[in-house]
């Protein structure tokens, strides 16, 4: 068993590292980005990656309080489903009106890799090989959708 301190640090190590990892890479347009804490610039939605014990995931997260502008928003997401999978090279799941942990609505767009544990520096290389490309896909298919999630702002 850990102490919640061991993983408390052992997760703010592993996202030191990776963002370390991440600097020298430039964002879709060409500027400098904060990858482990990417700012999407439209309210209540969100790029989030976790890496956990027995599984780490990437995906787009839609938090907004109202039920019927999430399901919009989720549905803005669908229009461009095409141009994500193709971006990302892969399909994810798509799932609207979840609850997360503490029982908020949420709706998500995302992939997970099963099987990794983040207290276990010998995961980190598969952890970080499974986010990498994936928030850096992420970026591009933002850079090129953005605008048509302005009206939300």
């Amino acid at each position: 068993m850990y102490k919640r301190a061991e993983i408390t640090k052992t997760k703010k190590d592993f996202w030191t590292a990776f963002g370390q990892y991440m600097k020298p890479v430039p964002s879709a347009e060409g500027g400098r980005v904060n990858w482990q804490n990417y700012k999407t610039h439209v309210p209540q939605v969100f790029f989030r990656m976790k890496a956990e014990r027995g599984f780490a995931s990437i995906g787009i997260e839609i938090n907004f309080k109202d039920l019927d502008m999430q399901e919009l928003v989720f549905e803005q997401f669908e229009t461009f489903k095409k141009l994500l999978h193709g971006t990302l090279e892969e399909e994810w799941d798509w799932q609207l009106h979840t609850y997360d942990d503490y029982g908020k609505a949420t709706s998500k767009i995302e992939k997970r890799l099963e099987g990794v544990n983040v207290m276990n520096h010998d995961d980190w290389p598969a952890i970080i090989s499974f986010l990498k490309p994936r928030i850096i896909a992420l970026d591009e298919f933002w850079s090129n959708v953005k605008p048509a999630f302005e009206d939300f702002l």
